[in-house]
């Protein structure tokens, strides 16, 4: 499937920033396919295709939901959303393969030793513990969520933006805001450990 032509592009793009909601469905319709081409398309294992489509579709929809941040003067608009659909694909097989290393360390670790009876139980109420303390600091969904990342060992700025249903910014406003969380729910946790600490004391 062919990408639209440059006149067709910047009409999109003006109707874009007039906030023309037809645009935006006009704009998934013509780049979706010739995307996915351009980054693979028959190619790919199954895997790959899904990772692609969802890379491509939160590229449009950042761009339809945020047209500014397009420069015409700097090139294709095609060329735009190709080279974004690829970092944010290469963001996911990172992602993707990270979790597979943990699962993987971490399905070694089971084998090689088997909790103990006594470590499952101590293990269940110092995590009763923390939680509840958590509770009483009042941690939100989204601090909840950072903490999953953090133990999880993610820490890639557009993952933790979209975790966290962050709007669309520029790259240095995103990494400001993801640190302003992490700042708060490092604070917190700081907070959880002494008062743990005054427990088992």
């Amino acid at each position: 499937m062919n990408f639209p032509s440059q006149s067709e592009e910047e009409a999109w793009h003006e109707r874009l920033l007039n906030d023309d909601v037809v645009a935006s469905e006009e704009v998934f319709e013509a780049f979706v396919d010739p995307i996915l081409e351009a980054l693979g398309g028959n190619g790919m294992t199954g895997l790959q295709r899904d990772e692609a489509y969802d890379s491509i579709v939160d590229v449009i929809l950042a761009y339809v939901n945020a047209p500014q941040r397009f420069i015409p003067g700097k090139g294709r608009l095609r060329d735009y959303l190709i080279g974004a659909a690829k970092n944010k694909l290469s963001d996911r097989k990172r992602s993707r393969e990270a979790r597979a290393r943990r699962e993987e360390k971490y399905m070694k670790l089971v084998e090689v030793r088997a909790p103990s009876p006594k470590d499952v139980m101590e293990t269940a109420v110092l995590a009763q513990q923390v939680m509840e303390v958590l509770r009483k600091d009042k941690l939100t969904q989204k601090d909840f969520t950072l903490l999953e990342l953090l133990l999880e060992g993610e820490g890639a700025t557009h993952v933790v933006g979209k975790a966290l249903d962050l709007p669309p910014m520029p790259e240095a406003e995103l990494r400001q805001a993801v640190k302003r969380h992490w700042d708060r729910l490092k604070k917190s946790l700081a907070r959880t450990g002494e008062e743990l600490a005054d427990v088992d004391a």
